[in-house]
Formats: structure tokens, C-alpha cells, sequence
């Protein structure tokens, strides 16, 4: 156990430059985007109402009033959301590769290791999805204090002040990312867990049989895919499946998924990948 907590840690350590750079990017952008948005919204209000002579009562009737959903569905919002989960997606694959193609190969330093490669595997996953479930309680962190200050900069008869539970039901991408319920919660990174565990399996498959390890990669992803949707598909076909239904089909097929992918990729982990 203290082994795979070093691996963990090693591999955090290893991230933790880009990590946190990811975490400095969210914070500015977004605080700049509650200033700079907001700064906009009230100079369109005001031209608005300055050209059409309206009050603010007036104004609202007609426009409505300013809420902190504008901020969120900016570009200065989104855009680091965005890109903290495209870089997570690239590190599946960098996690791995790095590993082979860096200046020292460290990879076979790192399988020569006196511990079990299961515990290589894991500890490449869990550091990931540590990093995930970090970049979500920062954001979590930040939201309060940018919906403050957005209260704080918009003039009380403009503003439709909003709860911080409303914001994130309101935007999709904060309630995709911000499950409002366990079974959201569990549905979403269940799913997440389960295609990293499907990718990295797809990465040893490349690396156990090269050119054609590709092939069967490409092709595990695909059927892992079929089978995970198929009760989708089947509901698509007119084939009706109560909410509690599909929940409980997705749920056992994503612990299957995960399951039969984490074994396979140690599996080829162990027996296939030699250094």
C-alpha cells in the first residue's frame, strides 16, 4: 500500500507544474470574466436605456434583468473548464508515453520496480482522477467568490441575484461537471473512470503488439462502446426502459467495463509489455 501511495504521489508531483498552472489559468480568467463581462453588460444597459429613455424597472420589463448566468456561459468562464479537461484527456495518453519516449525512457526503470505493476497501473489512474476530482473542489471553491463579486459590481435593480445551486443547475456544463445529486455524481464520473480505464487499456494493447495493437485498441474502444450504449440503442429502437431501469443497466455494465478493462490492461501490463 505505501508503495502505490509513493507512485501516486510521484505521479501527482510529476503534473503538478501544468496542475497548478491549470488551476492560476481558471482562477484569473474567470475573475476576469466576472469583471470584464459584468463591465460590459451594465454599458449595454445603460446605452440601452439612455437611447430608448427607459428606467431600470422599465428596462428589466423589457430586457431582464442581470444575472451571473451571463458570466458563465462566457468564453473567460467556460474556456478554462475547457481546457483543464482536454489537458486531463491528453495526460491519459502523456501518463503512459512520456514514460517510453522521454530523454531517459523511465519506463523501464519504473517496471523494474520491486512492486507489483498492478500498482503501476492504479496509481497512474488514481493520480488522475485525483487531479479531476481537484480541479472540480477548486471550482466549487471559486464559485461563491465570483458570484459575490458579481453581486457586488451589479446594481441592486438590475440584478436577479442568484443562489449558488441555481447557477449550477442553470449552466450545463457546472451541472455536468457539479452533479447536484449522488446518483448524477455517480453516473458522471462512473462513466469518467470508465473510459480512462478503457483508453489506458487501449494504450497497452499498443504497446504489447505495436502496429497492431492499434487495430485492437480502436476496436476494444468500439465494442466497449456498443456495449455500454446498447440500452440506449435499444430505447432509440423503441424499446422502453423505466429511469431506474437504464440507470441500474448503465451502472452494471460501466462497473463491468471498468472492471474487465482494468484487469485486461495490468493483464498485458504484466504479461505482454516487457522492458
Amino acid at each position: 500500500m505505501m508503495r502505490y501511495i509513493k507512485l501516486v504521489n510521484f505521479e501527482i508531483n510529476r503534473f503538478s507544474k501544468i496542475y497548478l498552472s491549470l488551476l492560476l489559468i481558471t482562477l484569473v480568467s474567470q475573475f476576469a470574466g466576472v469583471i470584464i463581462v459584468t463591465k460590459s453588460l451594465l454599458n449595454d444597459a445603460r446605452d440601452i436605456m439612455k437611447e430608448e429613455r427607459l428606467s431600470e424597472a422599465a428596462y428589466i420589463t423589457n430586457y431582464g434583468a442581470i444575472d451571473f448566468n451571463h458570466i458563465a456561459n462566457s468564453l473567460l468562464f467556460v474556456g478554462p473548464i475547457a481546457l483543464g479537461a482536454v489537458a486531463l484527456i491528453f495526460y491519459i495518453f502523456l501518463i503512459w508515453y512520456r514514460d517510453w519516449f522521454g530523454k531517459n525512457t523511465f519506463i523501464y526503470r519504473l517496471l523494474m520496480l520491486p512492486t507489483s505493476r498492478l500498482s503501476i497501473y492504479l496509481s497512474k489512474a488514481s493520480s488522475i482522477f485525483l487531479m479531476v476530482l481537484g480541479l472540480i473542489a477548486f471550482q466549487i471553491i471559486i464559485l461563491p467568490m465570483e458570484n459575490a463579486l458579481f453581486n457586488s459590481n451589479v446594481p441592486e435593480a438590475l440584478l436577479n441575484e442568484m443562489s449558488i445551486s441555481t447557477i449550477m443547475i442553470a449552466n450545463p456544463i457546472l451541472s455536468l461537471i457539479i452533479p447536484s445529486t449522488f446518483t448524477q455524481f455517480l453516473l458522471s464520473y462512473g462513466i469518467g473512470l470508465m473510459i480512462m480505464s478503457i483508453l489506458f487499456t487501449a494504450i497497452m494493447f499498443e504497446r504489447s503488439f505495436r502496429i497492431k495493437g492499434i487495430i485492437m485498441g480502436l476496436l476494444y474502444c468500439g465494442i466497449a462502446a456498443v456495449l455500454f450504449l446498447a440500452p440506449v440503442l435499444m430505447e432509440i429502437g423503441n424499446f422502453y426502459f423505466y429511469p431506474n431501469e437504464l440507470f441500474g443497466l448503465l451502472l452494471t455494465l460501466g462497473i463491468i467495463l471498468t472492471g474487465l478493462s482494468v484487469w485486461l490492461g495490468a493483464w498485458l501490463l504484466k504479461n505482454r509489455v516487457t522492458v
